[in-house]
């Protein structure tokens, strides 16, 4: 991706809803090109998934996009010539060398990574960080007493802190 294009989305906003967190995902995805990895963190109901289908519908890959909790890897292919959307739940994933036994086309495709920053490094010399709080304000979902199961949407439409920031290799500590 270019730089200096994406570099427009980073910092700190504030999105109030389901469609805002989807409509950010479709900016991003109007701007990620091959060989871009999009790291998502956060916790459970948070709205990765949601930024995911916002970004599926920019990339104008095939849906419908849905977590890969139970697959790790999804692949979509695209619609318009462009590069598929690899969507991955790095949940369950042990290490980087996993993440990488996964025979993804990192290249060749957009990488969007659900709990991948510690595995980032191991295939990537530079990616985006997208970090999702949704209890930044002190108006956050309980889970104490039950929270959301693993991949589900965008939970109560409690705000949301979403930072993007370009991280590195060098950084993480490779």
């Amino acid at each position: 991706m270019s730089t200096t294009e994406f570099d427009t989305l980073a910092g700190a906003r504030e999105i109030t809803s389901s469609q805002q967190m989807e409509q950010l995902g479709e900016e991003m995805g109007r701007m990620l090109r091959p060989g871009d990895l999009v790291i998502l963190t956060g916790p459970l109901g948070a709205g990765k998934t949601t930024l995911t289908r916002g970004i599926a519908a920019g990339l104008g890959v095939r849906g419908p996009v849905q977590s890969p909790t139970f697959v790790i890897a999804r692949t979509h292919p695209s619609l318009v010539d462009g590069p598929p959307l690899v969507h991955v739940d790095a949940y369950r994933l042990g290490s980087g060398a996993e993440l990488d036994d996964l025979d993804i086309d990192f290249p060749g495709s957009v990488v969007v990574a659900e709990w991948g920053a510690p595995f980032a490094a191991a295939v990537a010399d530079r990616w985006w960080e997208v970090e999702i709080d949704r209890e930044w304000n002190g108006r956050g979902v309980d889970t104490a007493c039950g929270g959301f199961g693993h991949g589900e949407d965008l939970d109560a439409e409690t705000p949301r802190l979403v930072t993007i920031s370009r991280r590195d290799a060098a950084e993480a500590g490779r």
